[in-house]
């Protein structure tokens, strides 16, 4: 297992690890299996979307905003309990497939670590499996 660590600098960001992630891969010497990247965080996620507009990356945040106010009565007394919902719509880990020693990814996609509760420094954590 590697550690992809992450500096965020705002509250709420996306960040592109995909390169990170994609060395890690190379590095495992496995040619053809699986990649899961894992954040243990409960406040920020993992997800895969487009690499190509970066107003993508703005409106999912915009619109978790929307669906998750920070308005609304949560019970958790720290103060972050929108983003503790944000990181469970989003998920805190994916699998990827491998292929050819490389990430199976599609033409616009990306692996994005989801901070939800930034700044702060965050993991990433890289398990690539099969031969």
């Amino acid at each position: 297992m590697n550690t992809i660590e992450i500096r965020t600098n705002s509250r709420e960001i996306l960040v592109d690890i995909t390169a990170d992630v994609d060395r890690m891969v190379a590095a495992s010497g496995v040619k053809n299996g699986v990649c899961v990247v894992t954040v243990p965080h409960t406040t920020a996620g993992v997800t895969v979307n487009e690499n190509a507009d970066p107003d993508v990356r703005a409106d999912i945040v915009m619109a978790l905003r929307r669906a998750v106010p920070d308005g609304l009565e949560f019970t958790h007394t720290e103060g972050n309990g929108p983003a503790h919902v944000k990181t469970a719509l989003v998920g805190s880990s994916t699998t990827l497939l491998v292929e050819g020693g490389r990430l199976k990814l599609g033409t616009w996609q990306a692996v994005y670590l989801c901070e939800f509760d930034g700044p702060r420094a965050r993991h990433a954590w890289v398990q690539v499996l099969g031969k």
